[in-house]
């Protein structure tokens, strides 16, 4: 099973890295997605659909929080599991993310185990990459 992932930062260069780790890490994407900023993370999700968005917080024109608000505003997005991976690692920042619905926050600089860690929980999926209920027999279904 592969996923839809938006990284969401200013930094080319930060949103390779995020992404080479997510490879190293073993997480498998289908769709590797890139913003700028919260803005033009707006725009692509008007054109794709992801399962899971990995964001800064500090970025021009609209940072990870704003975008955070917005998106839990949007019935369409709101439920788009979001990880926050930012250098701002206060008790204060991260529950401000968290109370805006991030369902995870990593500091940089991190491990791409942990990387894959957070995702994995946060996907719901085990460390095989399959859900939980795919390892189940399928004999007992009821259709």
């Amino acid at each position: 099973m592969s996923f839809n992932v938006l990284i969401v930062d200013d930094s080319a260069a930060m949103r390779s890295v995020i992404k080479r780790v997510i490879q190293l890490s073993g997480f498998k994407i289908d769709k590797g997605l890139e913003a700028e900023n919260g803005r033009e993370a707006l725009e692509v999700l008007g054109t794709q659909w992801v399962d899971v968005i990995i964001s800064d917080i500090n970025m021009p024109e609209m940072n990870g929080l704003e975008m955070l608000s917005e998106l839990k505003q949007n019935s369409l997005y709101a439920e788009i599991p979001i990880i926050i991976i930012s250098t701002e690692g206060s008790e204060e920042r991260i529950k401000e993310a968290l109370a805006l619905g991030a369902r995870g926050f990593i500091q940089k600089p991190f491990l791409p185990e942990e990387l894959r860690a957070k995702l994995y929980e946060i996907i719901g999926v085990n460390y095989d990459g399959q859900y939980g209920e795919d390892q189940e027999d399928s004999s007992e279904l009821d259709f």
